[in-house]
């Protein structure tokens, strides 16, 4: 039901496509970022053999804050929205201000965009329900209108105002905006497996002009695109909207704004989905590592699957199949081939990686995946894969691209400090990278050296969410899920003082409308009548 592209969920940016955060946050309609992971914390003999488990042991918890509003918030927390029209039948559109800076509710304002399409029933209406699909970076206002308005079930949307507010630094909300067009065309395609110290040099040079230019585009507001400030803005849109509490469904990063929000304000908690669950109390690194094994985890499904039919390309042999795609990658490295593409791009490792990563959010693109990699391995014809790619970058056939990525960047570097300080570490830690993913190891390796170069430094740090007296909070897990890994949901579950694990045996993307009715009825009763699955439900 989620007519979806892939969700960002993530927590790095690919100059070439996904690149992968994993234990704390993310989405695949954007550059390939972050998600979150626990269960029972990273173990010392995890794929890098490193400590992680003390980042998830160690990890502060993050503080409610007080229930009154501080009178310096007042103004803000009095508005009431003037609602015009979007241009969109049937939608309405308003915009709200947020302080740039609550430390300093004085300093200057931000504006957030929202959007309504009001309850359809003429029974009761339950109140307003917001939705985010993840990210960070993905609009809230383009999934509401495109999809979650129109596509959730029609009794939830009998009930509720269906409402999106686009995050602080995103789409409509003031996006930050760190490259043009073309710049981006050439940032996408940068090489994302050295293979020398030059290539390192250039691969560190487009990571750092990347950084360089969203410093430049929005210096101020670099500083304050956090999570916590994007759900502290929500707070004051809910009280804008006349809610007394928060109804929310969020989708992969959108499960790390839910449970932050829940953190901050438990009190305030009405019914929370979050779906394709991050993990909090992770770090950057573990993050990109986990997200690497999810996204092996779903290849080797496609694998299953494409050695079926007599078109697939990779064999005959689920075994073989990640080999033959390598070894493909490695042939592109060496020698893009022609995509057809009006802007004289070609085919190249960088944008071949991105299109198989963004089909990995959907079993539904399997086949046009298997069909793309017919095309370019068979017939010299790259046109397929560059389709995937531009989808799931959100570049159109203008050449122009969303902001997706830049906010992605802007807000995945101030959450938590880089992954990475510098391409030696990269290189040190190639071999955890690889293991995890012998097919995508090496490039979400160096993809995740994205945060070493930015120009404003990480507020934010891993840390647990438990949100003490909260109403319950449902968190869903799909079991291979390539960018959220199901531990991640697990994790959260377990973090949460009132959370519910409801558990999607399957693979793709988050759950909730891909086709489970076990999953749906679940949801759908707790959004209309408060009443969660019984904790650790499974659904297939």
């Amino acid at each position: 039901m989620h007519s979806r592209r892939p969700d960002r969920t993530t927590r790095t940016v690919f100059p070439s496509g996904p690149g992968g955060a994993a234990c704390r946050g993310a989405r695949a309609a954007a550059a390939l970022l972050a998600a979150a992971l626990l269960v029972s914390a990273c173990s010392a003999d995890d794929a890098d053999g490193s400590t992680a488990s003390t980042v998830a042991r160690a990890a502060t918890t993050l503080d409610a804050l007080p229930a009154a509003t501080p009178s310096a918030l007042a103004a803000y927390y009095g508005q009431r929205p003037a609602w015009r029209s979007c241009g969109v039948p049937g939608f309405e559109c308003a915009t709200l201000k947020a302080p740039l800076d609550y430390a300093k509710p004085s300093a200057g304002d931000v504006r957030l965009a929202v959007a309504r399409k009001k309850a359809t029933g003429p029974g009761k209406r339950l109140g307003s329900l917001l939705v985010n699909p993840g990210g960070p970076g993905g609009s809230a206002i383009g999934y509401l209108q495109q999809y979650a308005a129109l596509g959730y079930p029609a009794e939830v949307r009998a009930q509720y105002d269906m409402v999106a507010v686009d995050p602080r630094g995103v789409a409509r909300s003031e996006p930050v905006e760190c490259l043009n067009g073309p710049e981006m065309d050439a940032y996408t395609q940068t090489d994302i497996t050295p293979d020398d110290a030059r290539e390192e040099d250039l691969l560190a040079g487009a990571q750092k002009k990347f950084a360089e230019g969203c410093g430049a585009d929005s210096p101020q507001l670099l500083r304050h695109v956090s999570t916590v400030e994007a759900a502290r803005d929500m707070d004051i849109v809910r009280a804008a909207l006349g809610d007394r509490k928060l109804t929310y469904v969020g989708a992969s990063y959108g499960t790390f704004l839910g449970a932050t929000y829940a953190g901050l304000f438990p009190e305030r908690v009405g019914r929370l989905v979050l779906d394709g669950a991050m993990d909090p109390s992770l770090d950057a690194r573990r993050i990109n590592l986990d997200q690497t094994a999810g996204f092996e985890t779903a290849f080797r499904s496609f694998a299953q699957d494409c050695v079926r039919h007599a078109d697939c390309p990779l064999g005959t042999k689920p075994d073989d199949a990640g080999r033959k795609l390598r070894a493909f990658f490695d042939r592109l490295d060496a020698r893009p081939i022609p995509a057809g593409d009006a802007d004289g791009r070609k085919l190249g490792e960088a944008l071949a990686t991105t299109g198989v990563i963004a089909a990995m959010y959907d079993e539904g693109a399997w086949p046009q995946l298997r069909s793309a990699l017919t095309s370019a391995m068979k017939q010299n014809d790259g046109s397929g894969l560059l389709a995937l790619s531009d989808s799931y970058y959100e570049r159109d056939s203008e050449g122009r691209y969303s902001n997706l990525m830049s906010a992605n960047a802007a807000v995945n570097c101030v959450d938590l400090p880089p992954a990475f300080d510098g391409p030696g570490e990269v290189t040190e830690s190639l071999p955890a990278f690889e293991k995890a993913s012998p097919v995508f190891g090496e490039g979400l390796a160096w993809a995740s050296l994205n945060c070493a170069y930015w120009p404003v430094r990480a507020t934010g740090a891993p840390h647990r969410i438990e949100a003490k007296g909260a109403a319950p909070i449902l968190v869903v897990g799909t079991t291979r899920d390539p960018a959220t890994p199901y531990r991640w949901a697990q994790s959260l579950a377990g973090q949460l003082s009132s959370g519910h694990l409801l558990t999607y045996d399957g693979d793709g993307h988050t759950a909730y409308g891909r086709g489970s009715a076990c999953i749906d009825s679940a949801i759908n009763a707790y959004l209309l009548h408060g009443t969660p699955p019984a904790d650790g439900k499974r659904c297939s």
